[in-house]
Order: structure tokens, then C-alpha cells, then sequence
């Protein structure tokens, strides 16, 4: 789930850092830059591991800044594909159930992967699994709370870094502006089709 993610990039200090150890204002700086952001086609960055090089600081004309270029490992959220993870349902919609791990949220098990027969209820807001037993079928409902157990299947990265606009179309680049703060950078698509994966409370109970 956890990865260790080896990076390079040139941290500018600031000359009234410059008191501190250099390891230390660095760290600080990394962190405020990369700590709960996701860089795409790597994952979410959670917090720095480590500092394994740093090359020579530079200070440049007009900049009393110092710039070093640092070599880090970072820890970074990007499970694997087939891994299973733990979760709690956020909600439910049409388009699927919406799962939280607490410090990332952009997680959906689509209609199809959920366990068959599935049916959304609109009364409730929720999807029902109608689970066959000898006595007939029975709703187990997909409760907002509720933990949850499921299987990484597919992920998407979606750049989210602003651009120009490439036409002199206001009204499509403002629209397009839209689209992209809607989009999430990074979203993990799960499955729950398979026996052992689902609510925790429908093996645990039977």
C-alpha cells in the first residue's frame, strides 16, 4: 500500500533559515511541498523518508535565497494492482460505492464489481446486495460507515496542473478550467465480486 519512492529536486532555502541545519530546513520544505499531494503517475505523498545526497547550495543574483538540489526518498500511497485493502463506505450513488481509507477518499467500486445480484436503492441512497439463501433472498445493505474489504482492480492519474488556454474561446477554456477542479488527480477503482471481499459484518455474521 506504502512505497518508498526515490526523488530529486532543488529546494531554495531561505536566508533566515539559514540558522538552522540545512537537513532540517529542507525536510520542512519538502514536506510543505509534496506532504498530501499527488504527483501524477507516482501516487499520494504522505511524508519524507529520508535525504540520501546533497549536491552544492547556490545563491543566485537578486536571489539571497539559498538552491540545492536534493536527492529524497518519499513515502508514497500507490497500492498495487490485486492488492486488498480495508475501508470504510463514504457513500453510495449510482455510479457506484464511494469508499474512504480515512486520509484518501478518491476510491469507487463500480455496479459490476460489487457482489451479484446488486440493485441501488433510491429511498435509501444505498446499493443492496440480494444474497440467496434456502430460505429466498435476503437485502444486506451497503450502510454509509460500514468497513469494508475490496480489491484494487485499476487506477487513474488525471493531470490536473493548470495550462493555457490553447484557443481564443473564453467561455470552452473556462469550462475546461472546471472540468479539471472536479476531476481527482489520482482514483483507485475497487472490486468486492469475490467470496471474502465485502462488508466485514456479512462473513463475520454467517
Amino acid at each position: 500500500m506504502f512505497v518508498l519512492v526515490e526523488m530529486v529536486d532543488t529546494v531554495r532555502t531561505t536566508p533566515w533559515q539559514f540558522e538552522r541545519k540545512l537537513n532540517d530546513s529542507i525536510a520542512e520544505e519538502l514536506n510543505k511541498k509534496l506532504a498530501n499531494k499527488v504527483v501524477y503517475n507516482v501516487g499520494l505523498c504522505i511524508c519524507l523518508f529520508d535525504i540520501t545526497k546533497l549536491e552544492d547550495s547556490y545563491i543566485f543574483p537578486g536571489d539571497g535565497a539559498s538552491h540545492t538540489k536534493v536527492h529524497f526518498r518519499y513515502v508514497v500511497f500507490h497500492p498495487f494492482l490485486d492488492e486488498i485493502l480495508m475501508g470504510k463506505i463514504k457513500g453510495c450513488s449510482p455510479e457506484g460505492v464511494h469508499v474512504s481509507l480515512g486520509f484518501f477518499d478518491d476510491i469507487i467500486i463500480p455496479p459490476e464489481s460489487l457482489q451479484q445480484p446488486a440493485k441501488f436503492d433510491e429511498a435509501e441512497q444505498v446499493w443492496v446486495w440480494e444474497y440467496e439463501t434456502e430460505e429466498g433472498a435476503h437485502d444486506l445493505y451497503m450502510d454509509i460507515g460500514e468497513d469494508i474489504r475490496f480489491r484494487v482492480v485499476d487506477e487513474t492519474f488525471i493531470d490536473t496542473s493548470p495550462t493555457g488556454p490553447s484557443t481564443a474561446d473564453a467561455s470552452s477554456s473556462t469550462d475546461t478550467v472546471e472540468t479539471q477542479r472536479k476531476e481527482a488527480p489520482y482514483t483507485l477503482v475497487g472490486s468486492i465480486s469475490e467470496p471474502g471481499l465485502g462488508l466485514l459484518s456479512w462473513w463475520t455474521n454467517n
